[in-house]
């Protein structure tokens, strides 16, 4: 698997045709991934770094280079300004601090990773063996990694146009319906503004624990208020285990 990564890598690279591999056809996958997405690229190479989660490339001395992990920086501001743009003319009404929770809703990974998988997009990455077998292709983190990627792809290969459609297409359109739903909610920004305002100061985060191998680690996080826990929460990443923690805070707190 790695070494026809890196084959594929490096010819697209090229300018040259891709490779086959024995699991699919390449140009069948991307013209299906190209469907899924609602966009046509014009550099394949670009695309393949986009799905490229940097397992696939352990042991290249490349990793950074080669994975999507550039692309989702990339990615991450292209999102945040086109939700902004949309937020700031279609809410005209509401105040700078409303905008910003809206927004911290619209970006946040567990909202992204639900959008990455209506457009089927765990099916079109490159992972590692172990990672795969994990159950990355359906990891919330990985998949809010690689819909900022495929993003930032999108904007380098299509320009600012293209990426405010792609937005508009896997998540503008149905913005309405996330910021109602509740199973979306920001709980780490509902828990520090009760804080604040009835303890005067912010809830603090600390891991106590991570389990399991590299691959499938899991987190456990405290939530501390002047030093005392008041939730904790596991997940498979900080983010995560800290909005559970959050969560639990705040049902114990009586407000959820």
């Amino acid at each position: 698997m790695l070494l026809r990564l890196r084959q594929l890598l490096e010819r697209l690279r090229r300018g040259g045709r891709a490779p086959s591999t024995p699991e699919h056809d390449l140009s069948g996958l991307i013209h299906d991934c190209h469907a899924d997405l609602g966009v046509a690229f014009n550099s394949r190479a670009l695309l393949c770094k986009a799905l490229t989660h940097r397992s696939a490339l352990q042991g290249n001395g490349n990793d950074v280079e080669d994975s999507n992990e550039r692309l989702e920086f990339l990615g991450d501001s292209v999102l945040e300004l086109v939700v902004n743009e949309h937020l700031f003319r279609h809410y005209p009404d509401k105040r700078e601090g409303d905008l910003t929770k809206m927004k911290s809703l619209l970006v946040s990974r567990s909202v992204l990773a639900r959008r990455a998988v209506t457009m089927k997009l765990g099916r079109y990455l490159f992972l590692s063996q172990a990672e795969d077998e994990a159950g990355g292709r359906t990891r919330p983190s990985i998949l809010a990694d690689a819909y900022e990627a495929v993003l930032g792809a999108v904007y380098l290969d299509r320009g600012f146009g293209a990426a405010r459609l792609f937005v508009k297409r896997h998540l503008l359109d149905d913005a309405e319906a996330i910021l109602a739903d509740q199973t979306h909610a920001n709980f780490k920004n509902m828990l520090q503004e009760l804080v604040q305002a009835e303890y005067k100061t912010y809830p603090r985060y600390r891991t106590s624990s991570e389990d399991g191998p590299d691959h499938k680690k899991q987190f456990t996080v405290e939530v501390m208020v002047h030093g005392k826990a008041f939730g904790a929460g596991k997940g498979a990443n900080k983010k995560q285990a800290e909005q559970e923690a959050a969560k639990a805070a705040l049902g114990a707190l009586g407000k959820i």
